[in-house]
């Protein structure tokens, strides 16, 4: 069985949809509720057996690996004062996964962040986790797509199906069926128009790659805006060995996005035992409000 042990997180993005929010702190440091985004994407990684895992960042993202390093001042002052869960929590955080970085010194496109992480995936399948994507379902999503490569051992890309009117804001797939719970990838469009759209089925942040990638994307001429395109080396690949599509079931939030943002923290304060009543009493209150109001 084919296992997927090594996992890149992009981040080095400078996050200006949630500027002055993110002018001294990195996006993937915004928490829903009281959890930065990147820590659920590392621990949905572990869910689905990964090991090593590779965060590429830009300058002022050091915030990042400091809140997975051990910080031993704030624990042992939550230990003096008594406070044994949070200092279980906030241990815990630095034992969750082996966490490497590397720098990715010029915004050169998600096909060239792809690229810094080569010599730690060496040649090995790997996962890559775009931190924007929050998806709640039963089952994780990264471990949805593990499953697929167990079965095939090739590329295997993220994806849902989207409104026709915001096909423009992703690269969509045209595919065939495969299997039952796999499709069989075809093409790949990043951003068409909704009348040029092959479907409506949206690549959706969650990849695993095989190591075939990297000698595609280092010859892959830049695009107009003189990036790398990841959805570009993807395309070249499929002329050579088949890529598949996993159709994730689950909610999928796109927490780069304000508005997703802030679905994402009311739904995850509704999931937690802790929270969800006194939440259901506000948006009761909230929804009578403005009701009133208007």
């Amino acid at each position: 069985m084919r296992r997927i042990t090594k996992a890149v997180i992009p981040a080095a993005g400078l996050g200006t949809r949630f500027l002055p929010a993110t002018k001294a702190q990195p996006k993937e440091m915004l928490p829903v509720v009281d959890k930065p985004t990147i820590q659920y994407i590392v621990e949905e990684a572990l869910e689905a057996g990964v090991e090593d895992i590779l965060i590429v960042t830009g300058r002022g993202k050091s915030m990042i690996m400091d809140h997975f390093d051990k910080s031993f001042e704030l624990e042992t002052t939550l230990v003096q004062r008594g406070k044994e869960e949070l200092y279980r929590e906030v241990d815990k955080i630095s034992r969750l996964a082996n966490i490497f970085t590397i720098r990715q010194k010029e915004p050169l496109g998600l096909g060239h962040a792809v690229l810094c992480a080569r010599t730690f995936a060496g040649n090995e399948p790997f996962a890559l986790m775009l931190g924007d994507n929050f998806v709640l379902g039963e089952r994780p999503c990264l471990a949805q797509l593990a499953e697929i490569f167990a079965e095939t051992g090739r590329t295997v890309i993220g994806l849902m199906e989207v409104d026709e009117s915001e096909v423009s804001r992703y690269g969509i797939v045209r595919t065939r069926e495969a299997a039952a719970g796999k499709v069989m990838i075809e093409a790949l469009v990043e951003k068409p128009l909704p009348a040029e759209a092959p479907s409506r089925l949206a690549i959706m942040g969650r990849y695993i790659l095989t190591p075939e990638i990297f000698s595609v994307l280092e010859t892959l001429p830049p695009d107009q805006g003189g990036e790398i395109q990841l959805t570009d080396g993807i395309s070249r690949l499929r002329r050579t060995q088949p890529v598949y599509g996993c159709v994730i079931e689950g909610e999928n939030f796109d927490v780069g996005d304000r508005m997703g943002f802030i679905r994402a923290n009311v739904e995850m304060a509704l999931r937690r035992p802790d929270l969800r009543g006194e939440m259901l009493e506000y948006l009761a209150d909230l929804g009578a409000r403005v009701r009133h109001e208007k």
